[in-house]
């Protein structure tokens, strides 16, 4: 049985290969690209309002709630990018109830690739909200000696990102197919759908992760300078 999407190998022309991982990120991709384009081609301020532009309020007030409570900050900037990577992961575990489909973030190198987003866009904020010189200042606190463990923190938390999704996406489809094999039907229909709850669950945790990482890098020369003026 082959649980690595990684593994899969759905087209293969000489050196180029297209693997389940590649092919179902490129479709959640397309779907999401779809999608938002159908529900904002119409979107109105007056009138009735459709089904899908007040799901689409609900769902971007809601994100904006949290990372509003989280970040206690304005959540405008990080709307799009905390937003996209809460939207693709979950859209990514709910089609997981689509017969031949395999998640994507049951492989590593989605969630890897992920986790380096978050990584990367740490600093981009930490800048854009402090400046660079500000920014930097953090790693030597409290003295230049933490400078080496501070980077250590920040690739290790990039690491956890990567491994938390992965091992609960990858540990679900392990129980699903095992179930599948061993038990009556209705017993895997129950398990698919505590499954897609944990996906929207992982889905959830990674986005508010990422917000808390991007927001303590916003607050951190506030707090600096809050301990300097005292």
């Amino acid at each position: 049985m082959t649980i690595n999407p990684d593994q899969i190998v759905l087209f293969e022309w000489g050196w180029f290969k297209i693997n389940s991982t590649i092919f179902f990120t490129w479709l959640v991709i397309f779907l999401l690209t779809f999608g938002s384009w159908l529900i904002t081609r119409k979107l109105t301020s007056e009138g009735e309002l459709s089904r899908w532009q007040n799901l689409l309020e609900v769902l971007i007030n809601g994100i904006n709630d949290q990372i509003r409570e989280v970040s206690r900050q304005e959540p405008g900037p990080y709307l799009p990018f905390v937003g996209t990577l809460f939207i693709f992961i979950a859209i990514s575990n709910i089609l997981a109830i689509v017969p031949g489909y395999v998640p994507p973030t049951s492989s590593l190198s989605t969630t890897a690739a992920l986790a380096i987003c978050v990584f990367i866009a740490v600093p981009i904020f930490g800048i854009a909200h402090q400046g660079v010189l500000n920014y930097l200042r953090q790693y030597l606190q409290p003295t230049f000696f933490m400078l080496p463990f501070n980077l250590i923190g920040e690739l290790s938390r990039t690491l956890a990102l990567a491994v938390r999704l992965y091992g609960n996406m990858m540990s679900g489809t392990i129980i699903v197919a095992i179930l599948l094999t061993i038990t009556p039907l209705i017993f895997p229909v129950v398990m698919q759908a505590l499954g897609l709850l944990t996906g929207l669950i992982q889905a959830y945790i990674f986005a508010i992760l990422a917000m808390v990482y991007i927001a303590s890098a916003s607050k951190a020369h506030q707090e600096i300078e809050k301990k300097g003026e005292e």
